[in-house]
């Protein structure tokens, strides 16, 4: 089976690569001639993966499936959410995202958070949701220098380590993409059983 992955953030392409069996092909925007911004538009993480999986749908005539993930940060109201890629502004840079993010949790004790990813799919003219969820908090300083995006200052609960710390596999095993990304990927396996 071949699919499409709408992104273009090569180090989110990596991680789900490395999620899914080798018998689901991933093909890259690049590979389908798709170099423009795909409008994010939604207000919320589910809007965002269907606007970007109906764009490729609607204008390459490609199946496909779409992310969108947001850090939701109790004492900030749950922001930075769905704007989180550009929380300090349009440029999406990480660093800057995150220097905003300690700075206004400066001296605050509650530093709980949780990292959501929905995954949108278009497939067979239906559509379809998965979606995972890890609680944890936000450290005072930015650690480790695996992942991307805020892996540096999200520890996960249950742990003492960042994202950031741990191989693409670890951090796979258990955070959120991981587990949307389970939840396609059985969905998918589950169509190309034979009916028995």
């Amino acid at each position: 089976m071949k699919i499409v992955f709408a992104t273009n953030n090569p180090n989110k392409l990596k991680e789900i690569q490395s999620l899914i069996p080798k018998e689901i092909e991933i093909i890259s925007l690049n590979e389908i001639g798709c170099n423009e911004d795909i409008p994010e538009t939604g207000d919320t993480l589910e809007a965002n993966a269907f606007q970007k999986a109906h764009y490729i749908k609607d204008n390459f005539n490609y199946d496909c499936f779409a992310d969108d993930t947001g850090l939701e940060i109790d004492e900030l109201n749950g922001d930075p959410g769905v704007y989180s890629a550009r929380y300090a502004g349009p440029e999406r840079n990480a660093n800057a995202n995150m220097n905003k993010v300690l700075n206004e949790l400066k001296g605050k004790k509650n530093r709980k958070a949780k990292f959501r990813t929905a995954i949108a799919l278009t497939l067979n003219n239906e559509k379809h949701l998965f979606e995972g969820e890890i609680n944890g908090y936000i450290s005072d300083v930015k650690q480790g220098n695996e992942g991307f995006g805020y892996d540096p200052i999200f520890i996960p609960e249950n742990n003492t380590r960042s994202f950031a710390h741990m191989s693409m596999q670890e951090k796979g095993a258990i955070s959120h993409r991981g587990q949307a990304v389970k939840k396609l990927v059985a969905y998918l396996n589950n169509l190309s059983k034979p009916n028995s």
